[in-house]
């Protein structure tokens, strides 16, 4: 009978921790992500190399202090993508990075195809958002747009 007790025990106490990781890294972290009204999205100008405003609309997104990568956002620009790449730095390699399956409107397998097959085109939100770290605007041609904070190690970036 005893045997039986720390067994179970055992099991019971593997699931809640298993139960309690997922729910730390899916959930307990992220937060609403903050906007400056007016400077809710900056896209890096070809020209000053400066990040400057772009018109957005119905954005939001999630961010995290835990994690400078953990930030993801969707929104509608009224911008052409002929205009954007004619102002705005084209980011060279841009990889999408996974947001959790809670926040629907962002989804990194469907922005990557895109941006490989030239439906969307990524753009440098800004560089060194924090150390090591840019933000990578990608634009499609219906005005949807999506954001992340990617690490800047690869090269042709800046």
């Amino acid at each position: 009978m005893n045997g039986k007790f720390i067994a179970g025990f055992l099991v019971l106490t593997g699931l809640v921790a298993g139960i309690a990781m997922y729910w730390l890294q899916v959930y307990a972290f992220y937060d609403k992500a903050v906007f400056i009204p007016g400077q809710e999205m900056l896209l890096t100008s070809v020209e000053s190399g400066s990040p400057e405003t772009i018109l957005v609309e119905k954005i939001e997104g999630i961010d995290s202090d835990s994690s400078p990568i953990r930030f993801r956002a969707c929104f509608k620009t009224p911008l052409t993508q002929v205009m954007l790449t004619k102002t705005y730095k084209i980011y060279s390699d841009p990889t999408p990075l996974t947001a959790p399956s809670w926040f629907g409107c962002f989804d990194a397998a469907m922005i990557g195809a895109a941006l490989e097959n030239g439906e969307a085109i990524a753009f440098l939100g800004q560089s060194e958002i924090q150390p090591d770290v840019d933000r990578v605007v990608a634009v499609f041609a219906d005005g949807r747009g999506y954001a992340w904070n990617q690490l800047n190690g690869l090269e042709g970036n800046e």
